[in-house]
């Protein structure tokens, strides 16, 4: 068995590479989920619940692919506004994780029955079952993620990146993370997407004696996608490769940076690969998961 730890786009195009598999779980971030027209949004899960059925929009990374948006568009004409535009499938998911949560189940119980919903085998985990949620100073002022990355369009300067609420793990967290002998970090943004789950009492160190591999959202100093650098810059961190090794250093055993990237990482007490990154298409992202899966003990 093997985990993989989370975020809601650059892993997902890696998870595209693995095999449907009772074998693999995977830790999602939480700490960017909102609330929209009543229903719990947890856009990092559903993009990864979404991936491995075979059904995410490609294209954009999050949603349904074919998608129609005739809700959305009948509450705007009534003036609601809706942060994010939810499709009309994608908004079924929500409802029913919503309903699940009201009648008494937990975000992980909700969220396996969303898995055998859309027919995969693989083990969907949120984080937690806390509320958190990433803050993003800025000289606008505070705020949420979402309005951060949608609203704002990442445009804002960071000033700093704080999480609010109980860092807690779930116990099936800490389980199959106990049961794993292999751990990946997928490349997804270390601060806001990443982060959190190793934030979380007791993973950084759980971590410490398992076997990491972690692959850079970044080549050299630009990211793959996403607002990554600015980021990582007001949490102290360099936006960039070195930066990401400097984020993992004390729990990655294998540190994994495209083929493109000259950045020497000889310091470092860890075996440093390369191989090709850009996973635009799914050929490519299985050959990254081969090379991830050829890595791992």
């Amino acid at each position: 068995m093997f985990t993989v730890l989370s975020g809601g786009t650059g892993t997902p195009k890696l998870l595209r590479g693995f095999k449907d598999s009772e074998d693999l779980a995977v830790v999602v971030n939480t700490a960017e989920d909102i609330y929209a027209s009543g229903n719990k949004i947890t856009p990092d899960i559903d993009s990864v619940i979404y991936t491995i059925a075979g059904v995410i929009d490609d294209e954009k990374w999050w949603g349904i692919r074919g998608d129609t948006f005739n809700t959305y568009n009948a509450l705007k004409a009534m003036g609601h506004y809706e942060e994010l535009m939810i499709g009309d499938k994608d908004r079924a998911t929500h409802i029913i994780r919503t309903e699940l949560l009201r009648y008494g189940s937990t975000l992980t119980e909700a969220t396996l029955e969303l898995c055998d919903e859309f027919e995969i085998k693989t083990r969907v985990l949120p984080m937690s079952e806390e509320d958190v949620t990433t803050v993003v100073s800025t000289p606008e002022g505070d705020m949420h993620f979402q309005d951060f990355w949608i609203t704002f369009r990442g445009e804002p300067e960071v000033k700093d990146v704080r999480l609010l609420g109980a860092l807690k793990p779930t116990d099936e967290v800490m389980d199959v993370l106990g049961m794993s002998e292999n751990i990946i970090i997928g490349p997804s943004n270390p601060i806001t997407s990443i982060g959190p789950i190793l934030a979380l009492e007791g993973v950084r160190d759980a971590l410490q004696v398992k076997f990491v591999v972690a692959v850079s959202p970044f080549i050299g100093d630009r990211p793959i996608s996403g607002p990554a650098a600015k980021l990582m810059k007001a949490k102290g961190f360099e936006p960039s490769t070195r930066g990401v090794a400097e984020c993992y250093k004390d729990i990655v055993d294998v540190f994994i940076m495209d083929k493109r990237d000259n950045t020497d990482l000889s310091r470092y007490d860890f075996e440093v690969d390369k191989f090709d990154t850009l996973m635009t298409n799914a050929e490519k992202s299985k050959a990254l998961a081969d090379f991830v899966l050829s890595k791992c003990v």
